[in-house]
């Protein structure tokens, strides 16, 4: 059993009695250097956390096999916190867990905002781009900093966005005695460098002509940067309501174009993973530019050609081919690949990649629907319907058995 004890910016005095004694008896202390700093001389072993952290960890855990281990964390470990990595490591049931107060926590009662309405987002060891989903008109967004030069990077990032107006909080060393408080506007941040230790409330505030982007399916086409490789927004919208996407799954985006269908599909849930394929370099390098505008740089972006270019990803809830139906083997290896009760949706706008789609039809069932949009647009002086080429769109679900149904 190894122990896992929250410990915040106040240090000692701040433990709750269970975790003072934990830290008491133990016989190895593991944390950072600024963990173990604010815990007391003992007869302990102290060790540092080894960088890199995840690649070392189960060794370190082994090294000290049958010892009192306390593992030190800032705050609430399960929250974003080493905690959460040693429960996947080795099990809840290996873990006891004596959590101190948040910082989202403490930030919220220093603000007096209500935590359930309030969006975390974390910027440890994470790229500035996973802001730009959730920064949306009215939201109220708790930051977990990287270091003390993140508040400015926020800032810029919500100017640049058209969210100047936003005001933002920077909340440092929060329940020590040296806790510290900047405020500003993001276009006029004033401060250039805050304590390492930090938050950044921001309430999101749109500027006038500010285009927000909503997060369900369906985005503008202009959204995204592309060559005209792109599923437009109308069949966009219908192909991601048949791929269904749910909390915590994978899709396959296949011959993804301008990666429309996966950012879409991750922009859904925040846990939702997904894998561009893309054959040509230029695209899969604008599918990565437009993953990063968008919200999305966890976007896994694999350059090559299906069916070889599938080898070794990760197992798919829902699969989506949207180039390169007509290659052999493309929808043979993908169907193989998806999960029980997984979503197969693949569209087609030619006579070849349609026949290729009704003989998969014919063979697996599903629903198949053709898709017609006309646009209103200028005819002279007055206004006419422009039809788009009609798409196919082609969706079955693989049965808990591994069939169709």
């Amino acid at each position: 059993m190894i122990t896992v004890v929250g410990i915040g910016a106040d240090g000692w005095p701040g433990l709750a009695p269970a975790s003072r004694a934990a830290l008491e008896k133990a016989e190895v202390l593991i944390g950072g250097p600024r963990q173990l700093d604010l815990v007391p001389p003992s007869g302990a072993e102290r060790v540092a956390w080894p960088s890199p952290l995840l690649a070392a960890l189960p060794g370190l855990i082994d090294e000290h096999a049958g010892r009192d281990v306390c593992v030190l964390a800032s705050g609430d470990p399960m929250f974003f916190g080493i905690g959460s990595t040693l429960a996947r490591l080795l099990g809840p049931g290996r873990l006891r867990v004596l959590p101190h107060l948040s910082s989202l926590s403490l930030a919220c009662a220093r603000l007096g905002w209500p935590a359930e309405q309030v969006e975390v987002v974390s910027l440890v060891g994470r790229p500035l781009a996973v802001l730009n989903a959730p920064v949306q008109p009215g939201r109220r967004l708790i930051v977990l900093s990287a270091d003390g030069a993140t508040p400015s990077r926020v800032a810029g990032l919500l100017t640049a966005r058209g969210y100047g107006a936003s005001k933002l909080i920077v909340l440092s060393d929060l329940g020590a005695p040296t806790e510290a408080r900047q405020d500003g506007t993001a276009a006029a941040w004033p401060h250039t460098t805050s304590a390492a230790l930090n938050v950044v409330a921001v309430e999101c505030a749109a500027g006038p002509d500010t285009r927000a982007l909503p997060l369900v399916p369906g985005l503008p086409d202009d959204a995204f940067e592309h060559d005209g490789q792109l599923t437009k927004r109308e069949v966009r919208a219908v192909s991601l309501s048949r791929l269904a996407p749910l909390p915590g799954e994978t899709l396959w985006d296949v011959g993804a174009g301008a990666g429309s269908i996966a950012i879409e599909w991750m922009r859904s849930h925040p846990s939702c993973t997904a894998v561009a394929v893309e054959g040509r370099a230029e695209r899969a390098e604008r599918i990565r530019r437009n993953a990063d505008a968008l919200g999305v740089p966890g976007l896994r972006v694999v350059e090559g050609a299906a069916p070889a270019a599938l080898d070794g990803l990760p197992r798919p809830d829902a699969v989506f081919v949207g180039g390169g139906v007509t290659a052999p083997g493309v929808v043979e290896a993908c169907w193989a690949a998806l999960r029980p009760g997984g979503r197969l949706v693949a569209n087609a706008v030619t006579l070849e990649s349609e026949a290729v789609v009704g003989q998969w039809y014919g063979r697996l069932g599903g629903d198949l629907v053709r898709l017609a949009v006309q646009r209103a647009s200028p005819v002279g002086g007055f206004t006419g319907w422009r039809a788009m080429m009609p798409v196919t769109v082609w969706s079955v679900t693989k049965s808990p058995q591994g069939d169709a149904s």
